[in-house]
């Protein structure tokens, strides 16, 4: 089975800031980003702990780049993130994923990535 390889990856949790309106947090929504993990980024926004500096890593990201990595609050995460994909996953390119992947010392994505053989044996 080929795995996603973001779940490989988690560059680009280290890399950018993640920024969001704060009606995103728990403090609005009950299932929304836990407030804990976030700073003030301005007035209107937060920013989850972590993701800021010369050297960000988002605090809600688990494991190891380029290895095995996962988001802790993956359900909760922000508009930013949900909205962010990894190059050639919905056939686009993302130059902002090459350049984080880059930045960790990581090949960028080429579309085969995405697709699996036509004799990759089917699930029974």
């Amino acid at each position: 089975m080929r795995i996603n390889p973001c779940l490989e990856c988690g560059a680009c949790c280290a890399y950018y800031s993640v920024s969001f309106y704060w009606t995103e947090s728990n403090l609005v929504q009950l299932e929304g980003i836990p407030i804990e993990m976030t700073d003030k980024f301005n007035y209107f926004r937060l920013m989850m702990k972590g993701s800021s500096g010369s050297k960000p890593r988002c605090i809600a990201l688990k494991g190891f780049i380029g290895k095995k990595v996962h988001c802790s609050i993956y359900a909760k995460r922000a508009s930013v993130c949900r909205d962010f994909s990894a190059s050639w996953e919905n056939g686009i390119h993302n130059e902002r994923c090459d350049k984080a992947r880059v930045a960790w010392g990581l090949l960028p994505l080429s579309p085969e990535i995405w697709h699996l053989p036509e004799d990759f044996p089917k699930a029974a």
